[in-house]
């Protein structure tokens, strides 16, 4: 296992550095809520593994969030139960100790996401919903031609879904589509608004963009402005200003029980 930071970041990122926009740029798009509320069905207890600030986090369940970052345990909002400093590796909890599990955008935090996933399944007796991106889908974002490495990052931390079906067996692969308002930051929530990635703190929440060094990074940033400025963007993907959802590459990989 990768050894955790000060701030007690389990995986490649560190939430103490990059965590503190997470509850203005992050927040919780109530049409992929309506996703993972339907693949969770009637459970009653919820594990949610990776929870962060409990964006997702259905209401009117028991649900016992894991996270192991402190500045993401802080940002939690006192309606929600307190999260149990842990990591997915090592849950500790009994088997089959809950009615279903999720995690959102967590899985690719792993330091194993396939040791990760065996105890989301040992601990759950019904099913398990992972929202993640296939990394095999990543370059259907135009980010790909602007700022190439830091898909390729993101296509690097993913797991493939062949890495789901190794761990779980017979997955179910479900697309979610992304709207154009959504209010969840993540790089390809920008598809119709990139001006959106012209601002560094929308970008520092997109936790890739913290792989690529300042002068790449930079470069992209300047690429994306001078397209914007000049209206190339515009003439070649001006269309997705107002096309109302992207099929990209973020999914629910749902375990039945």
């Amino acid at each position: 296992m990768s050894p955790r930071t000060a701030d007690g970041s389990a995986g490649d990122a560190d939430y103490g550095r990059i965590g503190g926009a997470y509850s203005t740029y992050r927040r919780p798009d109530p049409r992929i809520a309506a996703a993972i509320e339907h693949a969770l069905g009637p459970a009653r207890t919820v594990l949610n593994v990776g929870a962060g600030a409990g964006s997702y986090e259905p209401a009117g369940r028991s649900v016992t969030p894991v996270e192991p970052s402190a500045s993401m345990r802080a940002q939690r909002p006192p309606t929600l139960a307190p999260a149990i400093d842990a990591v997915a590796e090592h849950l500790p909890f009994a088997d089959d100790a809950f009615d279903a599990a999720m995690t959102t955008f967590s899985v690719h935090q792993w330091s194993d996401p396939a040791a990760g996933l065996r105890e989301l399944r040992r601990v759950t007796r019904g099913p398990v919903a992972v929202l993640t991106s296939d990394p095999a889908l990543l370059d259907r974002f135009w980010l790909a031609d602007y700022a190439p490495e830091v898909i390729r990052t993101e296509a690097r931390r993913y797991p493939p879904i062949d890495t789901f079906r190794s761990v779980l067996g017979d997955v179910e692969v479900v697309p979610v589509p992304i709207p154009l308002d959504c209010t969840d930051g993540f790089n390809e929530a920008y598809y119709g608004r990139p001006e959106m990635l012209l601002d560094p703190l929308a970008r520092s929440s997109c936790s890739a963009w913290g792989f690529v060094d300042d002068v790449t990074a930079g470069g992209y940033v300047a690429r994306l402005t001078s397209a914007l400025e000049e209206g190339t963007w515009d003439r070649d993907l001006g269309h997705l200003r107002t096309q109302p959802t992207f099929e990209g590459s973020l999914v629910l990989v749902l375990s039945p029980a």
